[in-house]
């Protein structure tokens, strides 16, 4: 996916200002990104509208807003118009589905917070230079559902493929290996350097994809 300019944000609104969600979602299983960009903007408020009543042990709001936008993504990409009624009503039920799901799995795992996702909402609060990690770690062999674990590295990688101009070789390499689940300290000796590097990178990558995506 191409890292889309103001100017094109603009007209990509307007693009698709006309369309039902329906629609846009039929655009979206086309390939086209820009429409997913787009869906994924509008619902946002949603997503932040329902994250108020949940409590994750050992987590930030933001976090719970990523279990949320993951969620949303899940509905855009298992929406089937002749099993569901509306997107918004199939939206509504995948998001509050994920955020069950990571309580529950929260509450199986006290001792793990859910501190590791990519917050891309961290922009919409206060900005904290120490805040939540970018990506997802995809190493945690209590996932229940491999699919679940699919749609989350997909839903990472096109966060990934936002962004890829913005970042250096080096970023690059450093968030291709994350995402495929290696700790820091495995990407610090494959490249070499030390840990600190690897988590410097990580931190750079995250204020990029805040700035970039959304």
């Amino acid at each position: 996916m191409r890292l889309m300019q103001k100017e094109e944000i603009y007209f990509t609104t307007d693009k698709y200002s006309n369309l039902t969600d329906e629609q846009i979602i039929t655009d979206i299983k086309n390939g086209d990104e820009q429409a997913l960009v787009y869906l994924l903007n509008k619902y946002k408020d949603l997503v932040n509208s329902k994250v108020g009543k949940y409590f994750i042990i050992g987590a930030e709001r933001e976090d719970i807003v990523q279990e949320g936008m993951i969620g949303l993504f899940k509905a855009i990409k298992g929406f089937d118009n002749t099993k569901q009624n509306t997107f918004k009503t199939f939206a509504n039920i995948c998001i509050e589905r994920q955020l069950i799901t990571a309580i529950k799995s929260s509450n199986r795992q006290k001792h793990m917070p859910l501190n590791s996702y990519l917050s891309l909402n961290t922009s919409a609060y206060e900005d904290d230079e120490d805040g939540t990690e970018l990506i997802e770690t995809f190493n945690n062999t209590q996932i229940e559902d491999p699919l679940d674990t699919i749609t989350k590295k997909e839903y990472f990688e096109e966060i990934q493929n936002s962004i890829h101009k913005n970042l250096s070789k080096f970023e690059e390499q450093v968030l291709q290996r994350f995402i495929q689940g290696e700790s820091y300290e495995v990407i610090a000796k494959k490249l070499d350097t030390p840990v600190k590097s690897i988590d410097n990178a990580i931190q750079r990558i995250r204020k990029k994809a805040i700035k970039n995506f959304f």
